[in-house]
């Protein structure tokens, strides 16, 4: 007997489901829930965490977070106004400065600014939020780059002839006509990139933070360490999610009413 796509596709979903539910059940038999739960979550040690992990690891996280992303906004707009250039040299550079930026881990280029240049040359960052900041702001402009320019590119083409025929030079169509019609287009992938960028502070720990510098994840491993206790990382990964989630939906949202407003 010949089975059609359609059956043939029946059949997998259904031994993919029965699959699913045999292994959930298995897990419902097998763990020990209440052993689980006090490992993971345990009330007390919940309310310990508060309110240091909003007044400090909170606070540091979101001022992480938006002094990279404000130093990324404006050097991502800078290169994708270079990359879009007539001039060949200021292609190359901004073409090249994105391939290797976004070429290489993140955590290997906080390494590199937070250690290696100081070792190798003999200066100090002048504090830890700028420690943290600047590579973060360095890596996620070459990604906003990318994305302006993708939005600079969508604008019609007409735009720009007509600002020119009308005496604007260059610079001048770019700044008020182009760019406010294109971050129109972009605000929601910036929505997500600021959000990528909230989970990537979680690697700024690596440089060695001080006490009043402590950021979400680095907080939460610390509180592991001082209660042999998967709690605190637990609530710090909740604190994420309050942070992270609203602004995904809102992205989402926006993008729905960019395409809507394009129909």
């Amino acid at each position: 007997m010949s089975w059609s796509r359609r059956q043939r596709l029946r059949l997998v979903r259904g031994g993919v489901y029965a699959a699913t539910i045999t292994a959930l059940v298995l897990i419902l038999l097998v763990v020990d829930w209440g052993a689980l739960g006090g490992a993971l979550f345990k009330w007390g040690i919940v309310k310990d965490q508060f309110p240091d992990i909003l007044t400090t690891a909170l606070r540091n996280t979101v001022i992480f977070t938006i002094f990279g992303f404000a130093g990324g906004l404006s050097l991502g707009l800078l290169l994708a106004i270079m990359r879009l250039s007539g001039v060949r040299p200021y292609r190359w550079f901004a073409a090249t400065y994105i391939e290797v930026l976004r070429g290489i881990p993140l955590l290997v280029t906080l390494l590199i600014l937070g250690f290696g240049i100081p070792i190798a040359t003999g200066w100090k960052w002048p504090n830890p939020y700028i420690q943290g900041s600047v590579p973060l702001a360095l890596v996620a402009g070459a990604y906003i780059a990318e994305t302006v320019r993708a939005g600079i590119e969508a604008v019609p083409r007409g735009q720009m002839e007509a600002a020119r025929s009308l005496g604007m030079s260059y610079s001048r169509a770019m700044a008020t006509i182009i760019i406010p019609q294109a971050f129109r287009i972009i605000v929601p992938p910036l929505t997500n990139e600021f959000v990528l960028l909230i989970k990537d502070t979680s690697l700024i720990s690596v440089l060695g933070v001080t006490a009043s510098t402590l950021d979400l994840a680095r907080f939460g491993r610390n509180g592991v360490n001082d209660t042999a206790n998967a709690t605190p990382l637990v609530v710090a990964g909740l604190v994420y999610l309050a942070l992270t989630v609203p602004l995904t939906q809102l992205a989402a949202w926006m993008e729905r009413r960019s395409k809507a407003g394009r129909r």
